[in-house]
């Protein structure tokens, strides 16, 4: 396991302070306040630590109410909603001096066999063949921007199967991305934490598909400011974060200073794995 991998398993693991109170930790981001995928999976680890080992996480939804503080710890308080036959339910709200920052509502289920169909998978290159983030970042970014978004995604090895849009500024394109991802070391056999580890990295570039119709670069280039507001995701069939997934984006609308992405995420052996959508503030800085 790599030594940035580990820290991001560490920011994870949760101080239990009470039965269903946790404390996590944040660190440092791009912009001045707690990355949005860290809070949503930190807030998962909390209500999956509430939950029968047997029932694992089928969907989610999360609205991102402040932005986080990085220089302060975050506590998750569980409410157990229901616990059913098959499904169990919990919401989570993230406090930070004393305000809620995000409010999560989970739901999980035990193991049942049923119908079982899905789309086709898109035709996407071979994830080996495309370059790393350390490769690809310098030829677009200024080095200390490159700098500090290769370190803030040390613990994945994100791929771009087409230039992203910091590598196409002012050039308006089909508004769709894909990239492949996967953990920068091998992972327990847990499956709450492969979720919500794919979790954390669905925030980081479900909006880039907003940028690209516009042909602005975004928050790396500032052309643009934003936050996410919402994020729901949907957990279809076991996968590992370790193993290489294809993050297949779009966006079919922006307006009124907001942008919609939508997502599917798929196993390299063609399984869909979890689909995503995410609405956020999407602006251009007045002059």
């Amino acid at each position: 396991m790599t030594e940035p991998l580990d820290a991001l398993l560490d920011l994870l693991d949760l101080e239990r302070i009470e039965q269903d109170i946790f404390r996590g930790e944040s660190r440092s981001a791009l912009v001045p306040r707690v990355f949005g995928g860290q809070v949503a999976a930190q807030a998962l680890v909390a209500a999956g630590r509430t939950v029968p080992e047997d029932r694992l996480a089928h969907s989610l939804h999360a609205y991102f109410l402040r932005p986080g503080d990085p220089g302060a710890p975050i506590v998750y308080t569980v409410d157990r909603i229901r616990d059913g036959r098959s499904f169990t339910t919990r919401r989570v709200v993230a406090v930070q001096h004393g305000q809620p920052i995000f409010h999560l509502s989970a739901s999980f289920q035990t193991y049942e066999e049923g119908l079982d169909h899905q789309a086709a998978m898109p035709p996407a290159p071979d994830p080996e063949t495309l370059p790393t983030a350390a490769e690809i970042l310098p030829r677009h970014l200024p080095a200390p921007v490159a700098e500090r978004l290769i370190e803030a995604r040390a613990a994945v090895d994100l791929r771009y199967a087409d230039t992203p849009p910091w590598g196409s500024v002012g050039e308006p394109r089909e508004p769709r991305s894909q990239v492949w991802f996967r953990t920068n070391g091998k992972l327990a056999d847990d499956p709450l934490l492969h979720v919500c580890l794919a979790t954390y990295v669905s925030d980081m570039t479900l909006l880039d598909s907003v940028l690209l119709a516009h042909g602005r670069g975004g928050w790396a280039v500032g052309d643009v400011v934003g936050a996410s507001l919402d994020h729901a995701m949907w957990f279809h069939r076991p996968f590992r974060a370790d193993d290489w997934l294809l993050y297949d984006q779009e966006s079919p609308s922006s307006s009124g200073g907001r942008g919609l992405g939508q997502a599917r995420i798929w196993t390299r052996d063609g399984r869909l794995a979890i689909s995503v959508i995410q609405e956020g503030v999407v602006r251009v800085p007045r002059g």
